[in-house]
C-alpha cells in the first residue's frame, strides 16, 4: 500500500511531504488521543528542522493522525456502512465550503478496500472533547446548535445531495437485517443497567422500524449523524466549538440531528424536557439567519421523530464496536438520555 495506516508506519519523510514541508521534518513522538471506538486517533508531535520557512509556510507544531480502527469489529462494521469513506470524503469535498467549524485536513487518503485510510487534520488543542457521561445543559449546546444549524443549511433540500454516492448509499436494508438481533443483545448486555421501561423502547423501534427507516423528513439536508458532545470539541470558555468524528455524515433530517445532540447531552430528565423546544426554537432562528425556508410544524414532528435516533445509534454501534467500560457506560447513557426524550415528546405514537 502507498500510505501508512498507523504512526509506526509513518516515516517523517512521508509526513513533511504530507504537510506540504517535504524534507523539513526531523521526526515526531505519537499519542493516542479521543475515546472513539471507530477509528485510532493519534496526536503528532512534531520535530522541523532548524532554517529559513518561506513566507506564508505552514510548520504546525501538532496534528493529529486519524487511522483505522485496531478492533477488527469495529473495521468490519466500518467497511459495511462506509464510515471511513463518508469522514475522507467529507474532508476532500465539503469541509472548507460548508464554513462548519471543523478541523483543518491537511492530507487524506483511502484505499479501494474502503478500511485502510489515513487523514492528518489540525491539531485545535487547547480545545477540548465534550464528555458524553458528564453531559452538558442547554447554554453549553448553543454554540453547537449554531454550528449543526449552519450545517443544515448548507445542503437543505440541495439536489446535490442525491450527486454524491458515497454520501447516497442506502443502507436501510442492512439495517433491517441487522437491527432487531443487535436489539436482542443490547437488551440482555443492559438488563441489569436500565429499566424495563428504557429497554422497550428499543421494543418500540423493532415493532415499527419499517416505518422508522421510511419515514420521510420533512427537509432532507447534510447531516452529521452522530451530533453528540464527544463528537465535538470546545474552547476552554466554551463559547466556540469545532464538529468532529464525519463518519456518519448523511442526507437526513436536520431536526433529527438536533433531537439527537440535546437527547444524548443533558443528563437529567427534566432539564432535557425543558431545554427541547428552547432548543428547537434557536436551531429554527438560527436556520433563518442562514436564509432557509422551513415549515415550522414539520420540523417540530422531525424533531419529535429524532428522539428516538440517539436510542437506535446505542443500540446498533454498542453491538458492533470494541466493548469497554467506558464504552458500556457511554451506550447505556446514549439509549437512557433519548429513550427518556422520547417519552416525553410522544415519539412513537408518530408512526
Amino acid at each position: 500500500m502507498s500510505f501508512p495506516t498507523s504512526p509506526e508506519a509513518i516515516s517523517a519523510d512521508w509526513l513533511g511531504a504530507a504537510l506540504g514541508q517535504p524534507g523539513r521534518l526531523k521526526g515526531f513522538s505519537a499519542a493516542k488521543v479521543g475515546t472513539g471506538q471507530m477509528c485510532d486517533s493519534y496526536r503528532l508531535m512534531l520535530d522541523w528542522k532548524d532554517g529559513d520557512w518561506q513566507d506564508g509556510a505552514d510548520a504546525p507544531a501538532t496534528v493529529i493522525a486519524k487511522c483505522p480502527s485496531h478492533d477488527e469489529a469495529s473495521r468490519n462494521i466500518a467497511k459495511l456502512t462506509g464510515t471511513y469513506v463518508k469522514e475522507v470524503s467529507w474532508y476532500r469535498e465539503l469541509a472548507t465550503t460548508s464554513g462548519v467549524p471543523a478541523p483543518r485536513c491537511y492530507h487524506s487518503e483511502i484505499a479501494d478496500d474502503e478500511v485502510d485510510f489515513i487523514l492528518i487534520l489540525s491539531d485545535l488543542a487547547p480545545a477540548r472533547q465534550g464528555d458524553q457521561l458528564t453531559g452538558l445543559g442547554l447554554s453549553g449546546l448553543i454554540p453547537c446548535i449554531e454550528s449543526a444549524a449552519k450545517l443544515h443549511a448548507y445542503l437543505w433540500n440541495d439536489p446535490q445531495l442525491a450527486q454524491m454516492p458515497w454520501l447516497a448509499r442506502d443502507n436501510g436494508d442492512l439495517i433491517r437485517a441487522l437491527f432487531p438481533q443487535l436489539y436482542l443483545g443490547f437488551r440482555e448486555r443492559y438488563s441489569g443497567r436500565l429499566v424495563r421501561e428504557i429497554l422497550d423502547i428499543g421494543a418500540g423501534i423493532v415493532a415499527k422500524l419499517d416505518a422508522y427507516l421510511s419515514r420521510e423528513p420533512a427537509a432532507r439536508t447534510l447531516v452529521h449523524g452522530d451530533l453528540r458532545i464527544d463528537n465535538i470539541l470546545f474552547s476552554p470558555d466554551g463559547n466556540a466549538c469545532w464538529l468532529v468524528d464525519w463518519q456518519t455524515l448523511g442526507r437526513g433530517s436536520g431536526a433529527a440531528d438536533l433531537a439527537y445532540l440535546v437527547g444524548t447531552s443533558i443528563a437529567d430528565p427534566l432539564e432535557r424536557a425543558a431545554a427541547d423546544r428552547p432548543a428547537f426554537d434557536h436551531w429554527i432562528a438560527a436556520l433563518g439567519s442562514h436564509g432557509v425556508d422551513f415549515d415550522t410544524a414539520a420540523l417540530w414532528d422531525d424533531y419529535r421523530v429524532g428522539a428516538l435516533s440517539g436510542y437506535f445509534m446505542a443500540v446498533f454501534a454498542s453491538m458492533n464496536v470494541e466493548r469497554t467500560d467506558r464504552g458500556d457506560e457511554m451506550f447505556a447513557v446514549m439509549a437512557e438520555r433519548p429513550a427518556r426524550q422520547a417519552l416525553a415528546l410522544g415519539s412513537l405514537d408518530l408512526f
